[in-house]
């Protein structure tokens, strides 16, 4: 199976092929149509191009699909399940009302297929590792949109009724930028942390608690982070939420990270030092410096 381009690497192809005119509007539509080497006019709103791209072409994007899950129907009711939820394999499974073995036949199907990836908290134990701690990732961001705002409402769609899907991604888009941020968050804090480089990174979860980043640095440093995706800057209470997780997931860290989307207020850029490191957007446009030809994926499949 050959290794499906990092989020990083669909990323940097997106910026290039689309030039979006800032970080934020890549996020957002990224978010939407990563991984499939589109065009997409970024001046245009986001909701006219799923209709134009997505929803008028349901039957040739949900053949090409099928093609990929071998029309299986449980494997659709589990990457709805992903799509819908906390990305946690067991919740997938109850949303979908379906047993444990019968996910896990699934996802095997899915992993093999690569349009999932299996993600671990950190810091867990080697025998922590089985279905009931993991994460699920799509290879491809359009994946989780598609299993997301697309597919649960086949019936209507394919009729031409589009409205229970306009309605569901109005009500959540703010929301569904967030993971890519997040995980793009991860890279900006590898690429700018360089005195100390990162070795490990990722986000920890147990049955008390999430940390967002969560991260050990060459010399052993422990880097715990925060996101904050949203139109308001973040502040000491960010700080304070951080803090609080980590005496949960009874870890002390060396540095703190706070990456927030639209700044930060004025008490809390007071607090930055060394333990403390604050990233906005800005930071982000490191992600796609010295984008070049190389930096475009030839990703196979129609051109919608």
């Amino acid at each position: 199976m050959s290794k499906h381009p990092s989020l990083l690497e669909q990323f940097r192809s997106f910026y290039f092929q689309n030039n979006p005119k800032n970080v934020e509007e890549a996020i957002k539509y990224f978010a939407v149509f990563g991984g499939m080497g589109w065009n997409v006019d970024t001046s245009k709103p986001l909701e006219e191009l799923i209709e134009s791209k997505v929803l008028n072409n349901y039957t040739y994007i949900h053949s090409d699909v099928t093609k990929v899950t071998q029309s299986d129907k449980i494997c659709h009711s589990v990457l709805t399940g992903l799509a819908m939820g906390d990305r946690r394999t067991h919740s997938a499974f109850k949303r979908a009302r379906i047993g444990r073995q019968e996910g896990e036949d699934a996802l095997e199907k899915l992993y093999n297929s690569d349009i999932i990836e299996l993600e671990y908290s950190q810091e867990s134990a080697p025998n922590e590792r089985d279905s009931a701690s993991q994460k699920v990732n799509f290879t491809a961001p359009f994946i989780r949109f598609w299993f997301s705002f697309i597919s649960p409402f086949f019936k209507t769609i394919k009729v031409g009724d589009y409205k229970e899907s306009k309605e569901r991604f109005t009500n959540l888009e703010q929301g569904f930028s967030e993971l890519i941020f997040q995980k793009l968050a991860l890279e900006v804090i590898k690429k700018n942390l360089t005195d100390d480089p990162i070795v490990e990174i990722g986000s920890y979860w147990d049955k008390n608690t999430e940390i967002d980043i969560l991260a050990k640095t060459k010399s052993g440093k422990i880097v715990a982070g925060i996101c904050k995706y949203s139109n308001a800057k973040a502040n000491k209470n960010e700080l304070t939420k951080l803090k609080e997780q980590c005496k949960i997931a009874e870890l002390t860290p060396d540095i703190c990270v706070i990456v927030s989307k639209n700044g930060f207020s004025n008490e809390l850029k007071n607090l930055k030092s060394a333990e403390l490191k604050l990233f906005s957007l800005k930071n982000f446009k490191s992600l796609v410096e010295d984008l070049s030809e190389s930096d475009l994926l030839q990703i196979e499949g129609k051109k919608y």
